[in-house]
């Protein structure tokens, strides 16, 4: 059966925020109205009109510095509007397949600093059906069952601790090696988190830089849901638990190395740690060597699989900058103990692409990528890369292959600005003894309206 356009829940939410700015604009007219408060009955004073005294001197009343301190935070709002609309065509190696058509994306918006103490965000995000058969599930461009799904991704405060430091309370999107937005689909994981990051010296000047932070990661809506559900439950274990974090980043110069842990009791625990170097080879090439190291180690009372799992990867990466071009050599190698695990977003490892994250127990891959910016046409992008896998340790698992083509226009000026066309395939080949092929096609529309 065909679901065909239908405006759900997403469609409401992402007008009424698109709406919300004159919403927001006449609250902020009659807050600038001050001639007109009402004021509550005071108690008359003895002083003569256009006399000032002392305690009055100086400056205006704290009540007018409040007064101003909220216009501006109203003032500096931003507003985030991104409309999607993305075809997904995977045909697998069983020849069953996953296709769906679906528009939808985010808009919201993020406050100023009121009192310069604490600003406050909120983004509603959804994705319905254009074109949808109920037989071809399993894109994840929409809920389960080919339904559309609406829900408020985020809502959260910034509390300003230091100018350098600050604190994140609420559900919101973040950024991490284990923990991101992984936003390849409609919209982006989100999770409910209480944390704090700072950044001190810049590294643009010649200073050594210091990125940290650290919290609890308490819940997480998946791309495709509508509901927050705790870690350890989207991980796949049958009980409510978070996930602590702390980890830091050092760049100066060429230089950049960092570290961070992720643990959940009785789950699992992840460390990752990565360095990258830069070096400047001639007035055009430019090389940056890149290593990292994961180790997974199953924790406490082993209630994610029952097992007692202990396994790494690490890899090796070199990007080769001429001008427009981008040459790319990496190389992963997974221990042989049991596969890599990464329950909460995209997985970071160097030879992780399109289909296949090449991360099985004993499975090494070596990646050869070349991109090119189109000089002559602004906005206009190209990859292509292979990545081949040899036989991973674990029975009845397959050497496999992939190969990947992305184009991408961003339009840079005119009426269509904001808009940007992508275009990705990718072949996955299984040495099962009949060299059984995956295919996967997408066509992603983006637009973000100039200014926002």
């Amino acid at each position: 059966m065909n679901v065909k356009a239908k405006l759900a829940v997403p469609g409401v939410v992402l007008a009424a925020l698109m709406l919300f700015p004159a919403t927001q604009a006449t609250a902020q007219a009659v807050a600038d109205e001050d001639d007109v408060d009402v004021e509550e009955v005071q108690t008359p004073n003895s002083q003569e009109q256009g006399q000032t005294s002392l305690d009055d001197s100086f400056t205006t009343s704290r009540r007018d510095i409040i007064r101003e301190q909220r216009r501006e935070a109203f003032k500096d709002t931003k507003y985030n509007v991104h409309l999607r609309s993305f075809y997904l065509d995977r045909n697998k190696f069983d020849d069953s397949v996953s296709k769906a058509w679906a528009g939808g994306g985010w808009a919201g918006l993020k406050t100023g600093w009121f009192r310069d103490r604490v600003s406050f965000g909120v983004t509603a995000m959804g994705s319905f059906p254009i074109e949808a058969d109920e037989d071809e599930d399993g894109t994840t461009l929409l809920a389960p069952g080919q339904e559309s799904y609406g829900v408020l991704g985020e809502i959260y405060a910034e509390v300003k601790i230091t100018d350098s430091m600050q604190a994140n309370l609420g559900r919101r999107a973040y950024d991490t090696p284990y923990i991101n937005r992984n936003d390849n689909r409609m919209t982006p994981n989100t999770f409910e988190a209480y944390t704090i990051t700072g950044l001190h010296g810049n590294a643009a000047e010649g200073e050594s830089e210091w990125r940290y932070g650290g919290g609890y990661f308490h819940e997480i809506k998946e791309r495709n849901s509508d509901e927050f559900v705790s870690m350890s439950e989207d991980a796949g274990a049958d009980v409510e638990r978070g996930v602590y974090t702390l980890g830091a980043n050092w760049k100066k110069g060429p230089w950049s190395i960092g570290a961070i842990d992720y643990y959940s009791d009785d789950i699992i625990n992840i460390f990752y740690t990565e360095a990258k170097v830069v070096m400047t080879l001639g007035e055009e090439w430019k090389l940056t060597a890149s290593a990292q190291y994961t180790d997974e180690q199953a924790a406490g009372d082993l209630l994610l699989n029952g097992t007692d799992f202990d396994t790494n990867q690490w890899g090796i990466k070199g990007d080769l900058g001429w001008g427009p071009a981008l040459f790319t050599l990496a190389y992963t190698q997974t221990a042989n103990d049991s596969n890599m695990q990464n329950p909460w977003s995209g997985y970071p490892g160097y030879t992780s692409v399109q289909v296949e994250d090449f991360n099985r127990a004993g499975e090494n891959a070596v990646m050869y990528r070349f991109g090119y910016g189109v000089a002559a046409v602004p906005g206009l992008s190209f990859y292509a890369l292979y990545v081949d896998g040899d036989e991973p340790s674990n029975s009845g698992q397959f050497e496999k292959s992939e190969w990947d083509f992305n184009a991408q226009y961003a339009f840079p000026e005119g009426a269509l600005k904001g808009l940007a066309l992508r275009f990705r395939f990718a072949q996955v080949e299984q040495d099962d003894g009949t060299n059984s092929t995956l295919d996967d096609v997408r066509f992603i529309v983006d637009y973000v309206p100039p200014g926002l």
